[in-house]
């Protein structure tokens, strides 16, 4: 792999982070909008039989996603950080974090959703972002062993 073919997927890598961060900053102040209309509907499909939020219900969702979002802000500030610092610098302990976080992340999330039923969280939402994040990690492998 060439020093600029690297380059391109270590940005790319820190870009999908940075778009995953402003996602995290809608889901945390705006999971009822229209931005997430689709994935609250299939919700209220799987767990309300596709009645609306009751008004204590959605108190309790819009308190989850909060929480949500401010763990996705978190998570993606970190991996913006090691993209663009150990990463860059190919230290293998940075490809390591972003790969094992990443990979654990998505089977205890997908795992759960999946027990539960809320198999548009895994496509909506969790397969996106592991091809995106995963991507350029795969991409650079060979630049780590």
């Amino acid at each position: 792999m060439t020093d600029k073919q690297f380059s391109f997927w270590q940005k790319w890598l820190t870009y999908a982070n940075l778009l995953t961060i402003i996602v995290g900053v809608f889901v945390a102040f705006a999971g009822n909008s229209m931005v997430f209309e689709l994935h609250n509907d299939y919700t209220k499909d799987v767990f309300f039989n596709s009645n609306e939020f009751t008004p204590s219900v959605l108190e309790l969702k819009k308190w989850l996603f909060g929480i949500i979002g401010g763990t996705i802000i978190g998570f993606h500030v970190l991996m913006v950080m090691i993209s663009e610092n150990a990463f860059k610098m190919k230290e293998p302990w940075a490809y390591k974090a972003m790969c094992y976080g990443l990979i654990s992340w998505f089977i205890v999330d997908s795992g759960i959703s999946f027990y539960y039923g809320a198999i548009h969280n895994i496509v909506l939402i969790n397969l996106v972002a592991l091809v995106l994040i995963g991507l350029p990690l795969v991409m650079t492998r060979k630049a780590f062993i």
